[in-house]
């Protein structure tokens, strides 16, 4: 009985309930509110299981295809995927860091000129997932695994948002809110490469070139629908792989001869299913952020209370979208800028023949390589807004790179966590366990 409980204990969304459950009793909510929000952290993250499941499932068909094709191995930078891998395996390290990692975060806030705290808590599961996995590839104890993540992802919450904080003031006009999103090493750096593009105002102050965002053709507006980037990059790639498979004979003379190749198509025919799997994609992801924001939401409500009476003076550091209306056309940019980025870094490993090919991934280029776009916007208008974006892109496709071996030992493969943030803070923190070691 007791193994049963303790595996039981062991299940992530158990332990996510567990967690909104304290979080709301330290609140004193009513017991209504309580097992509301406990139920509903439950069933957000068995949400985006499914969700997860189905998104996994394509990039498995995927990463074998592309291997087929080109003989090397493609590798999707999709975080959400890989952070659903790391979840079955290791989903109570990755919870324990996230919610010591919370705790921290108020601690550092609380007591030290590092004022941000955290409140996009689905980047805060992706953080805590890299340096779980970060520690457990160097073989730490559980123990040290919890408690070393959790003050390290603590301290990132509430410094690492301070870092593009000048651009975020720029951009909205005072200093109420700060950029929640584990990429704003990345964001500085888009805004420094902005401000290269600069011009003094009257009054001796740096200022955008231009006073009006550049207009875009009406076609690239339909980017702003993020499921509509992700379904359309997503079938582009499917057609690819599959084109690719077909000219150099990996489906054999079944393909070949106009038949359904079952294995991968089922009944579907072969020009019909990449359009099919990259929809199917897509409605994972969709899937899979619904579960996240719902989990995710209740989670944050137990600590904003918290965090409310504790720090009265913090800033809240809240998902990149709440920067996107004071720039909306430099998010497009940006978004282009990442992806062309992308590619450059995946043609770069083509041909520098590397085993693993980083394939840049849609979801990515749109947040990061937006919000990269709105940041580079600030000083340096839509100038600013491609090059930051287009520079950061090719770290957000390249930087997995040195992570991903130790990653793929533990079995997180096929996918990977692509933001600046997560690769040179855990590369860091991997190069000097090594040397330690």
């Amino acid at each position: 009985m007791l193994d049963a409980i303790l595996a039981q204990l062991r299940d992530t969304s158990v332990i996510m309930g567990v967690i909104a459950l304290v979080g709301l009793l330290l609140q004193k909510k009513s017991a209504v509110d309580v097992f509301s929000g406990t139920v509903k952290t439950m069933i957000g993250f068995m949400v985006f299981n499914i969700g997860s499941s189905a998104m996994s499932s394509q990039v498995t068909v995927f990463s074998d295809m592309f291997s087929r094709a080109f003989q090397v191995s493609g590798v999707v930078t999709q975080v959400e995927v890989a952070t659903s891998l790391a979840l079955q395996t290791y989903g109570t390290e990755v919870a324990m860091v996230m919610v010591l990692g919370f705790i921290m975060n108020l601690v550092f806030a609380k007591f030290t000129k590092f004022k941000a705290v955290f409140l996009t808590g689905q980047h805060f599961l992706y953080f805590a997932c890299v340096l779980a996995l970060v520690f457990i590839s160097l073989g730490a104890p559980f123990m040290v695994t919890v408690i070393l993540g959790g003050v390290i992802l603590g301290f990132c919450g509430a410094a690492l948002p301070t870092l593009c904080q000048p651009f975020v003031n720029k951009l909205v006009g005072d200093d109420s809110i700060a950029i929640g999103h584990f990429n704003c090493i990345g964001y500085a750096f888009a805004g420094y490469v902005g401000k290269l593009f600069a011009k003094k105002s009257a009054d001796g102050e740096l200022d955008a070139p231009q006073a009006e965002e550049k207009q875009l053709p009406e076609f690239f507006k339909l980017f702003k629908d993020f499921v509509f980037s992700v379904a359309l990059f997503m079938i582009v790639l499917f057609y690819i792989v599959t084109i690719a498979c077909l000219v150099t004979g990996h489906f054999g003379d079944e393909l070949a001869s106009g038949k359904a190749f079952t294995s991968y198509f089922g009944n579907d025919l072969w020009f019909i299913w990449p359009f099919l799997a990259g929809l199917q994609f897509a409605a994972g992801m969709s899937v899979l952020i619904y579960g996240v924001r719902q989990f995710i939401a209740a989670i944050t409500e137990a600590f904003v209370g918290i965090s409310e009476k504790l720090i009265p003076d913090a800033r809240p550091a809240v998902d990149c979208p709440a920067i996107f209306p004071f720039a909306p056309n430099a998010v497009i940019i940006g978004f282009i800028g990442s992806f062309l980025g992308g590619l450059v870094a995946m043609a770069l490993m083509v041909a520098f023949h590397s085993e693993t090919i980083m394939i840049p991934a849609a979801g990515i280029c749109f947040f990061s390589g937006g919000t990269c776009g709105v940041c580079g916007y600030a000083y340096g208008g839509w100038k600013g807004a491609f090059l930051g974006s287009f520079l950061v892109g090719i770290f957000l496709c390249a930087g997995p790179l040195v992570l991903y071996p130790a990653f793929a030992q533990l079995g997180i493969a096929g996918a990977s966590f692509p933001n600046v943030d997560y690769n040179i803070v855990g590369s860091i923190i991997y190069e000097i366990g090594h040397f330690f070691a």
